[in-house]
């Protein structure tokens, strides 16, 4: 599981939700990024650094794009929908895709992030399993 991971970027490596996320899923998903590649998550974290979108959020939909884009965004069938299913998989979780409005909710001292990283990473596995299923049916 993409969450077995978790431990050793997030609290090992010390990497923000963001950077823990792209790095976990390109070791698990293979993605093929270099280290320099993953940096551009950093500011991401803490919702852009101020409280805007999740950067679990958007280091999924970095993922999905590493996925389901060949070269550009507007030539790929399967980005929008794919991204679209998570959008709206975060938005049942949490009400929200807001830094601001996910943190009350799952954030504690001791642990961070943590358990909003599980539950990206939860929501980032089933998207990628039940849109991947669908495209082959």
């Amino acid at each position: 599981m993409l969450k077995d991971l978790l431990a050793k970027y997030y609290f090992d490596g010390n990497y923000n939700c963001a950077e823990t996320i792209i790095r976990m899923a390109n070791e698990y998903y293979e993605l093929g990024l270099h280290d320099r590649d993953m940096i551009m998550m950093g500011a991401y974290g803490a919702g852009i650094q101020c409280g805007n979108t999740c950067g679990a959020v958007l280091a999924a939909a970095a993922v999905l794009s590493m996925r389901y884009v060949e070269a550009k965004a507007h030539e790929s069938a399967d980005i929008k929908p794919v991204t679209m299913k998570m959008m709206r998989a975060f938005k049942e979780a949490y009400g929200s895709t807001l830094c601001k409005d996910i943190k009350p909710q799952s954030f504690k001292p001791e642990y961070r992030c943590q358990m909003t990283i599980e539950t990206a990473c939860d929501i980032l596995e089933k998207v990628i399993a039940e849109y991947d299923a669908e495209a082959k049916a």
